[in-house]
């Protein structure tokens, strides 16, 4: 299933939810079989992002242009928390930025299909990321520099759960308000679980919504699997005009899509064997 972009507005269009959770189904097949190839890899943390993934990229939110990927006028796309990169090779890679095929490239010595982000190495990435918490403050200079050149480009970042640990992320998040950058929008993918443990075992940062509206940001907060929530949150951070950054809590869950890796921070960092991968496939509905 391959997209064909245009260059077009980022607000209209779109694929039909349908369509976007057949996207999503394929995308979690995909993030299995290039992590369990790789024999290393965080799928479970993709899976927690994989309809925000897909609506950013199929949604008509994200503008792009997969035959020209250093379009001047692209929106820009950061994925924060770098080590759940593969949910984004498999979109773009769905999008048409490069052959599906490679995918299973991933981690493989030589493949731009690196573990995390690398900008030299994979057109249409816009940051390398993957040491935890430096994403927000990439977008937000990202963000301004729109602003100084009278761009209407758009920069979204997704942040990670445990991620928002990470002192760099708030004064980030202090400072946006300040500059009003009202193009900026961070999205935290609220998987509940982290490295080594649940997040509110570890470091608690509840009450989310509270505290980065406190900062200065409007603050929507969503079921982060479901289209019907997620779609129209994202076309209202993208509205022009905004005199605030926009914030989007999306309530997922790690591993979201497997049973058996759920909940599970176990799986953090470890790529299904291959019975496991069988299991998982039947359960996404792949014979």
């Amino acid at each position: 299933m391959t997209a064909t972009a245009t260059a077009g507005t980022r607000t209209q269009g779109g694929e039909p939810v349908e369509q976007l959770k057949d996207r999503a189904r394929l995308l979690r097949k995909q993030i299995v079989e290039m992590t369990t190839a790789a024999g290393s890899g965080h799928p479970s943390s993709s899976f927690s992002c994989t309809e925000i993934v897909v609506a950013l990229y199929f949604g008509g939110l994200l503008r792009y242009d997969p035959q020209n990927p250093h379009w001047a006028d692209r929106d820009r796309f950061i994925m924060s928390k770098g080590h759940a990169v593969p949910a984004q090779y498999a979109a773009m890679a769905q999008a048409g930025f490069f052959p599906e095929e490679e995918l299973v490239t991933l981690r493989k010595l030589g493949s731009p299909l690196e573990g995390h982000p690398n900008v030299r190495r994979l057109p249409g990435i816009e940051a390398s990321t993957g040491s935890l918490g430096q994403g927000l403050s990439i977008g937000l200079g990202m963000a301004l520099a729109a602003r100084l050149d009278h761009a209407d480009w758009r920069v979204w970042v997704l942040l990670g759960d445990g991620e928002i640990d990470e002192g760099q992320v708030w004064e980030a998040a202090l400072a946006a308000p300040k500059y009003g950058t009202g193009n900026l929008v961070a999205i935290v993918d609220a998987n509940t679980a982290q490295q080594t443990g649940y997040t509110k075992d570890i470091l608690p940062t509840e009450p989310k919504a509270a505290k980065w509206e406190a900062f200065g940001w409007d603050v929507q907060e969503v079921d982060g699997h479901s289209y019907d929530a997620l779609l129209p949150a994202l076309r209202k951070a993208a509205e022009p005009g905004h005199s605030r950054p926009q914030a989007i809590i999306a309530r997922t869950l790690k591993g979201k899509g497997v049973s058996f890796v759920e909940k599970e921070y176990g799986y953090h960092g470890k790529p299904l064997s291959q019975d496991e991968m069988k299991r998982a496939l039947e359960e996404l509905g792949w014979s």
